[in-house]
């Protein structure tokens, strides 16, 4: 993925993706003594510890969605389509194997080697270091189809085969024969689990039998029948109970007593899809399951009757989100609405401050009773909701409107679970009528009431406390059309709502006057209000979004671009950008002061809602068909983003979803490297010839130099410094301004306490370039020396300018011309400034007296001025026009 096509936006992480349709594996590491599970979630695998369910590591990414999982002591094997891989550490890919027709469907790790089935009946055998074939055993299909596979504990180079036709066979794998065929019972083998006791094993049957057989006498110990289809999973506890448990394709499990040879006790609805995995935790009362609905539990078995509870779980969606939203001002929680008819709040801190606020219910004590399959009382998804933390400690603090259905609901966040009231209108209460529903809701930012627009057109307000109906807008309705979107503002003065007759209007709250009514250019899908800035987003059914101002009730800015239907929008923090996401599977941002776009990616699946972060940290996203929310940092915070607009014939690239974890894959590095439009802006020395520019030195390097004797002062010493003990050893100089060191043989010479005045009289670097300077008038070389001193230095140089420092008049003069250069290419203006009032303290006396210094003294004076009234002017200009337009009733 190349994040410069996401531009504004870089992928972070996705929230609420713990499990998928293939099964765990539970691992053992014996130097940390604990056991981890790998869950396979779309092209990755994400390792848990099973003490906490806490996530620690999450594997690079596959090139394809992760069909098949297993794992040994030392590697995680996952495969997709044909290939198989092998990843270390749960991260990298270390193996490949390639030498499948078709998808791998089976696997099973076996010593030194890993065994392979694809869907064409080809078993392979891998060398796991040397990634080469073995062994290569092709079954016929119509005889033998290979449906499940196990090896057998302690049986050297053997594995165990079932079949669709149901027949069993026992194969040596080094010798590659067949040692033995069970008949079978005449049934599809859908699953193989070894039992505690050796020789053992259990059968899962399509028909939900499940056979503990013998595979050393060929015969069954006893026989099992399940009603919920055929059994999934089978998994042995291990802990001192003779208990089997076996998964169900409608999400029950069933425990079984093996020493009475009966049902011990039923775990209904473990998961609302097929028990994917099951694995008791060796030696302990846990039992590990995972299922496609997107949750991973671990069940502890420690209460009477032998049932298990529910320990630990991570669960998110087990249908995709139809609706998110950032819930309260920090910016750690998104209330998510899904297609499986529940509410729940995902943290972006951590994984266990995630809670569900549960499936919205008719009557909860009715839906508790039938249970989750039967549930006839359960309410169809929320499609539309809002929420406001002002008073969520004291009542409900969420209301949403559900897909198609009259009645709104409230919910409460701190009790997490559904709210005290269901709002409808009363001519409705007796009975319910199938083509009237709720469409669009909001909340005041005081959290008392919630504003509900109808199919129908009206609008109705009700007491957020009470439940009470507190008045409709309109006589009857609001408009003649149904209600497309509802919103307060933040004081609570104006109601807007928008029809899908092509209307938008503004209502007074609690007199329901209709202030201003105005009619749009297209039938709006929706509209969003951001409160602080008062600027409210409308999306229209031609897939264009408009901006109205709520000051002046004009539509301000109209973007156009987006070639599908406008999913969702979302306002950053300060109001700037407006964020879409439409059909055409694009996210857009859009600048509000320049009406301009400057962000666009593509994503694989449409983004079906979006909602910005309150501390404007992240973009949340949820997509069609996915069940996670997508986490992307906004870049403009902590890296240099260009603002500036997309050029016309912009092509967007298509951007990965993100992972669990931050993405560090290896080929990442490379993506760091700015584009073209971010390269960073270097500013001339000189921006251009007419204008005064000012040097890039820092303030330091010339503002205290006339005050530099002041500040010698002030950094004197306050004692004498002390003479070491030893005197260190010191490296002998030659006198002068630039310091020398003297060569060995000369050492003897300046042995001498008397100094000749022709060592005194050397001339500095600084000197020599003036001097020169008088010949060619070229003074960048003096110039750029004297820029790069410090304070002291250029006190020290200019100083040696005079004829008693070991300078004459012709540098004196040179130095001002340097000035008079300056002045005249208007560069370096601030240093000009301060190296001419620096020279001017220091050599005054000598300046008076000389006429040829006071000519050009007399030159410099004229250009100054004239500099200086010219950029007197330009000031006044602009502080002039500054202050009126503060002051200025515009």
């Amino acid at each position: 993925m190349a994040r410069e096509g996401a531009g504004l936006f870089a992928v972070f992480r996705v929230l609420g993706r713990f499990s998928g349709p293939v099964p765990h594996v539970l691992r053992y590491h014996g130097r940390h003594r604990e056991f981890y599970l790998a869950v396979a979630l779309g092209r990755s695998v994400h390792t848990y510890n099973v003490k906490k369910l806490g996530i620690v590591a999450v594997s690079n990414t596959l090139p394809q969605d992760i069909s098949c999982l297993a794992a040994d002591s030392m590697l995680i094997f996952a495969s997709y389509d044909n290939i198989l891989h092998a990843l270390a550490r749960n991260k990298e890919v270390v193996h490949t194997y390639e030498g499948h027709k078709a998808r791998i469907h089976l696997l099973q790790p076996f010593g030194d080697h890993v065994i392979s089935v694809d869907v064409d009946n080809v078993l392979i055998v891998w060398n796991i270091q040397s990634e080469e074939e073995y062994l290569q055993i092709d079954f016929d299909k119509a005889t033998f189809a290979v449906s499940a596979l196990l090896h057998p504990s302690t049986y050297l180079n053997k594995i165990l085969l079932g079949s669709e036709q149901g027949a069993l066979q026992l194969w040596n794998i080094r010798s590659n024969k067949l040692l033995y065929s069970f008949p079978g019972w005449g049934l599809a083998v859908t699953t193989l689990a070894q039992a505690p006791a050796v020789d053992v094993v259990a059968v899962g049957l399509v028909s939900g039998h499940i056979i503990v057989h013998n595979i050393k006498f060929d015969e069954t110990l006893m026989k099992f029948q399940q009603d919920w289809g055929p059994i999934t999973a089978i998994s042995f506890r291990t802990d001192g109970h003779p208990v089997m448990a076996a998964g169900s394709p409608v999400g029950h499990i069933a425990l079984w007593d093996l020493e009475e040879k009966k049902l011990l006790c039923q775990m209904q609805d473990a998961h609302s899809t097929a028990v994917a995995g099951m694995s008791f935790v060796p030696g302990e009362p846990l039992l590990i399951t995972n299922g496609a609905d997107n949750a991973l539990r671990v069940w502890i078995f420690d209460g009477p009757g032998g049932a298990g509870r529910v320990l630990r779980s991570r669960m998110g969606h087990s249908a995709p989100p139809t609706k998110i939203r950032y819930h309260g001002l920090n910016g750690e929680q998104i209330l998510s609405a899904g297609q499986d008819g529940t509410l729940q709040s995902f943290s972006t801190v951590h994984e266990k401050f995630n809670k569900s606020l549960g499936r919205g219910s008719i009557n909860k004590k009715k839906s508790k009773k039938k249970g989750l399959k039967l549930d006839t009382m359960a309410l169809p998804p929320i499609t539309a909701f809002a929420s406001e933390v002002a008073h969520q400690s004291d009542w409900d603090g969420i209301i949403a409107c559900h897909q198609a259905y009259i009645t709104c609901t409230t919910w409460n966040y701190q009790k997490t679970s559904m709210g005290a009231h269901k709002l409808r209108p009363e001519e409705f209460s007796k009975h319910k009528p199938i083509d009237i529903y709720a469409t669009a809701v909001d909340i005041t930012s005081c959290g008392n009431f919630a504003v509900i627009g109808m199919s129908t057109g009206q609008v109705d307000v009700y007491n957020m406390q009470s439940g009470i109906h507190r008045g409709r807008y309109g006589k009857e309705k609001a408009h003649e059309g149904a209600i497309r979107g509802v919103a307060v503002d933040g004081l609570n003065q104006l109601v807007i709502t928008a029809g899908s007759e092509g209307l938008i209007k503004f209502w007074k709250f609690k007199t329901k006057d209709l202030v201003y009514s105005t009619e749009l250019p297209s039938s709006p899908s929706g509209i969003l209000l951001h409160r602080d800035s008062g600027i409210l987003g409308i999306a229209f059914d031609d897939f264009t979004i408009s901006v109205l101002d709520m000051e002046t009730r004009k539509i301000v800015r109209t973007f156009s671009g987006h070639h599908g239907r406008i999913n969702d929008m979302t306002f950053s923090p300060d109001g700037r950008w407006l964020i879409t996401s439409s059909m055409d599977c694009s996210i857009k941002t859009w600048d509000l002061p320049s009406g301009c776009l400057i962000g666009c990616f593509l994503v694989d699946s449409a983004a079906v809602s979006l909602t910005m972060s309150p501390t404007g940290d992240f973009l949340a996203s949820a997509h069609v068909d996915d069940l996670g929310i997508y986490l992307w940092s906004n870049r403009s915070l902590y890296s240099l983003v260009s603002l500036r607009p997309l050029p016309a014939d912009y092509e967007p690239s298509l951007v990965t979803l993100p992972s669990t974890c931050p993405v560090q894959d290896v080929d990442m590095s490379g993506d760091e490297e700015p584009c073209d439009e971010m390269i960073e802006y270097v500013s001339p020395d000189q921006l251009g010839e007419q204008l005064v520019t000012l040097s890039l030195l820092p303030e330091s390097r010339w503002k205290n130099l006339l005050n530099l004797d002041i500040i010698k002062k002030k950094n004197k010493p306050r004692e004498p410094p002390k003479v070491p003990k030893s005197a260190p050893f010191f490296i002998p100089t030659a006198p002068g301004l630039i310091p020398r060191y003297i060569p060995p043989e000369e050492e003897n010479d300046t042995q001498s306490k008397v100094v000749s005045l022709g060592v005194l009289a050397q001339k500095s670097d600084f000197c020599i370039h003036l001097e020169d300077a008088l010949s060619t008038s070229e003074y960048k070389a003096p110039l750029d020396l004297l820029k790069s001193l410090g304070p002291s230095n250029i006190e020290i140089e200019l100083q040696g300018l005079a004829p008693e420092g070991g300078g004459s008049m012709e540098v004196m003069l040179s130095f001002l011309r340097m000035i008079g250069m300056m002045l005249n290419k208007k560069y370096n203006f601030e240093l000009t400034q301060a190296y001419l009032a620096l020279f001017l303290k220091l050599h005054l006396k000598i300046l008076s007296s000389e006429p040829k210094l006071l000519e050009e003294l007399s030159k410099l004076s004229m250009q100054l001025e004239e500099t200086w009234i010219h950029l007197q002017g330009l000031f006044n200009q602009s502080l002039c026009v500054l202050t009126y337009v503060k002051s200025a009733l515009l």
